[in-house]
């Protein structure tokens, strides 16, 4: 949603437009964001904010997509999760049923200390990140813990301009650890198959809209789903050069997208 429908907090133009065409034309949508550091209700807040009205069910953040994957691939009794991030990404984990491991609970089995260390490291954006945190995440995976990321974005886009993503956190754990994170967020195909799901459809009938060539597009490349890339964002059309894939089309804001809907 950053770079696509907002800048940091200011709405895009053409936003309010674009979703009450949406509701005209009774188009389904899934909003799919990589930022894992807000709620589903606080994303339901931002938009009526900004004029418009959604409900939770059409949100899904790469948080509650990692939840879900946990949930689907790890066995039941791995439920220890230590984790960097914000409350977008804690809630999902409680509400699923997972232990959330505080600071420096680490197993130590030389000292007879086990079970008290998370079975799970997870990172997302985290805005209060902390050394005490990074040391936690990485004792418990030098300790076995296996490594999850809810996205690998480099930058996150601001009303400022481009700051650090958690693709940083990543990389210095990744550094001290050796041990790279399974990422769940886009470009992996992960989060767009999920939000196929919520819609009940396949990909060749769907279209996945984003403003980051290297995340949103390629995700959908690799979801088999054709792809609009708006140049509202952090990928420009001279970028597209750059890269052996291609979003399907390419269009310059939100205005465009609803006049191009309006008249297909």
């Amino acid at each position: 949603m950053d770079g696509v429908l907002w800048q940091g907090k200011k709405a895009l133009p053409g936003l309010e437009e674009f979703f009450v065409l949406l509701r005209e034309r009774e188009i389904r949508f899934v909003l799919a964001t990589n930022n894992a550091s807000l709620t589903q209700q606080e994303y339901v807040d931002k938009l009526a904010s900004m004029s418009v009205v959604i409900s939770k069910e059409e949100v899904l953040t790469s948080s509650m997509a990692t939840t879900q994957y946990l949930v689907d691939t790890l066995p039941p009794e791995k439920r220890r999760v230590f984790v960097i991030g914000e409350e977008g990404l804690r809630q999902p984990l409680r509400d699923s049923g997972f232990i959330l491991t505080d600071l420096y609970q680490v197993d130590q089995p030389e000292k007879g200390l086990v079970g008290e260390g998370a079975d799970i490291v997870v990172s997302g954006l985290d805005r209060q990140l902390t050394w005490d945190k990074l040391a936690t995440a990485t004792l418990n995976i030098n300790a076995g813990a296996e490594f999850f990321a809810t996205n690998a974005d480099s930058t996150l886009p601001t009303e400022l301009g481009e700051v650090m993503g958690n693709g940083g956190v990543l990389a210095a754990l990744e550094f001290v650890t050796g041990v790279a994170p399974k990422s769940i967020g886009k470009p992996e195909p992960i989060l767009y198959q999920q939000a196929l799901q919520l819609l009940e459809c396949d990909a060749e009938s769907t279209i996945a809209i984003g403003d980051r060539l290297n995340t949103d597009i390629l995700g959908a490349v690799n979801a088999g789903m054709r792809s609009i890339l708006l140049l509202t964002g952090v990928s420009s059309r001279e970028d597209i050069d750059d890269v052996d894939y291609a979003p399907t089309w390419v269009l310059d804001d939100l205005p465009a997208l609803t006049n191009a809907l309006r008249t297909a």
